[in-house]
């Protein structure tokens, strides 16, 4: 049996430690927010998956050591933002020994390091598997078939992460290029942003198709000039990703992204929404990677200026249609 520690109890860390629990693995939860593991203590119901059933054996504690101790697998489930603090955290308890699996999506702005280079750059030893794709929390707390890939330089540590979370609804692949299924996974955020936006505006399909193809297109773009393979933005950690993430109802970057497209600041959205919307916070980088590798990519200029309230939504659009004429 496996020792797991999930640090971190929103809807996905939740949804991936039922699963883990169910595959016979040995899961400890722990969050930085007391009062939820209080919650889930007393009531066994997750606030935002109240249909979905916990297992017995699923515990909750308000101690990282005890989660940690003994552990196999460290999978880090907190926002993107709390990725190196909490990684910071945990650097007492890790052992050699340990892998770490982290499911946030973003960049750091300041470093423009995925998820893994931060936790690496604060545990330079930690063996770290991104496990990322199309997968709503809320599917996966229900055991609706569902694919993801885990990603890793090392490449038994993907393996053995492939092996503990795959069931017969749960599909894992493994990939090599992190850096590539990391930053699709964090960059699709901004895209569905851009589709909220137009549809809260009251657009239709031709124009999500529209911005999912060409959003594709520059996700690629800048993505070979990182060194990524152009594979993994062909895949479910890219293409998949953006496919559901741009048009879910489950998608918090899509209802953030509507509510701006209906007149709303990003605060109100982000505060409407009520939960974090990657997308904005991985802005600040996606337009420091423009200019850094010199790539033209106006959707994401487009969504950091409405966002940023420096254009209204159907001055952007403008902006967009109103572009030279070019060859596909």
């Amino acid at each position: 049996m496996t020792k797991i520690a999930v640090i971190g109890a929103g809807t996905w860390g939740i949804a991936l430690a039922r699963l883990l629990s169910v595959n016979g693995h040995n899961v400890f939860v722990w969050s930085a927010i007391e009062s939820e593991i209080d919650n889930l203590n007393k009531t066994r119901v997750h606030h935002m998956l109240s249909e979905m059933d916990i297992p017995d054996e699923m515990v909750f504690t308000k101690d990282i050591g005890e989660a940690m101790a003994g552990c196999d697998v460290v999978l880090m489930a907190v926002p993107s933002v709390f990725v190196r603090s909490t990684s910071e955290k945990i650097k007492e308890y890790f052992n050699s020994g340990m892998i770490i699996v982290d499911v946030a999506k973003g960049m750091e702005a300041s470093s423009l390091f995925t998820m893994s280079e931060i936790i690496n750059d604060v545990i330079p030893e930690a063996k770290v598997v991104a496990l990322t794709g199309p997968t709503h929390a809320e599917e996966v707390a229900f055991d609706q078939p569902t694919t993801i890939v885990a990603a890793s330089r090392d490449e038994e540590a993907a393996e053995f992460v492939q092996d503990i979370f795959m069931t017969d609804t749960f599909r894992v692949y493994t990939n090599s290029d992190i850096k590539g299924v990391e930053f699709a996974g964090a960059i699709k955020n901004v895209m569905a942003l851009g589709v909220g936006i137009s549809r809260g505006i009251g657009y239709g399909d031709n124009t999500t198709a529209a911005l999912i193809t060409r959003g594709l297109a520059e996700i690629v773009r800048l993505g070979e000039k990182m060194g990524c393979n152009r594979e993994s933005f062909y895949g479910l950690a890219g293409v998949g990703d953006l496919i559901v993430t741009c048009t879910s109802v489950h998608s918090r970057n899509f209802k953030a992204g509507r509510l701006l497209g209906m007149g709303k600041s990003a605060e109100e959205a982000k505060k409407e929404v009520g939960m974090v919307v990657e997308g904005m916070n991985m802005l600040p980088a996606a337009m420091k990677l423009k200019e850094t590798y010199n790539v033209e990519m106006p959707i994401v200029e487009a969504v950091y200026e409405i966002v940023n309230g420096m254009v209204t939504p159907e001055e952007a659009v403008g902006k967009l249609m109103g572009r030279d004429r070019r060859g596909e």
